[in-house]
């Protein structure tokens, strides 16, 4: 009995490292992509660049949860926001977090009470929705802190920010999708 219940522990601490090396690896990728793919989406406002960073992050929710996408986004955030983004510095990390964790919130509760493939599109399309919404708001609190800039000026460039949003979610939504049937059998072995 008791050497069942110590074979029971060994095998739970080896699936939890091996759960938290492989969302390192979606880290690692998260920062690697954001590296080497980014650019302006509207030539009107050019900071706005769209990064496949989140794919990865929302792959990782797919697999293990809403809690451990968190996870993923807050560690892929300031890491990423320490190195390869670090022009954009405390602002582009809390943006950065509070933009994909509302992504990865919605997506991954909706898709972790029915593992389908129609609960997986519901999930990825409302966490879209909920990413722009989240994100208007944040802008019209946060961007006038840390630009300088008024209210006014972000209200006027909210058509953008929406717009950034609504198209850099779904792009990386809709790879989400196309990937992650395919990635998933690695991620659960």
């Amino acid at each position: 009995m008791l050497e069942k219940s110590i074979q029971g522990n060994k095998n739970t601490t080896q699936g939890q490292t091996l759960k938290l090396v492989k969302m390192g690896m979606l880290i690692a990728v998260s920062i690697a992509l954001v590296y080497l793919i980014h650019f302006p989406i509207f030539p009107a406002v050019p900071f706005l660049e769209y990064d496949p960073a989140d794919i990865p992050i929302l792959i990782g929710t797919f697999a293990f949860g809403p809690i451990a996408g968190l996870v993923l986004t807050v560690t892929t955030s300031v890491i990423q926001g320490l190195t390869v983004s670090a022009a954009s510095g405390v602002y582009g990390i809390i943006m950065h977090i509070i933009a994909t964790s509302a992504l990865v919130l919605v997506a991954g509760v909706i898709y972790h009470k029915q593992q389908t493939r129609k609960s997986a599109i519901i999930g990825l399309l409302c966490g879209v929705i909920a990413m722009a919404l989240v994100m208007t708001g944040a802008n019209l609190i946060i961007t006038p802190m840390f630009m300088g800039v008024d209210v006014d000026t972000v209200w006027n460039l909210m058509p953008f920010i929406i717009g950034f949003n609504l198209v850099k979610a779904g792009i990386n939504g809709a790879v989400t999708f196309l990937l992650y049937k395919r990635i998933s059998s690695f991620l659960h072995n």
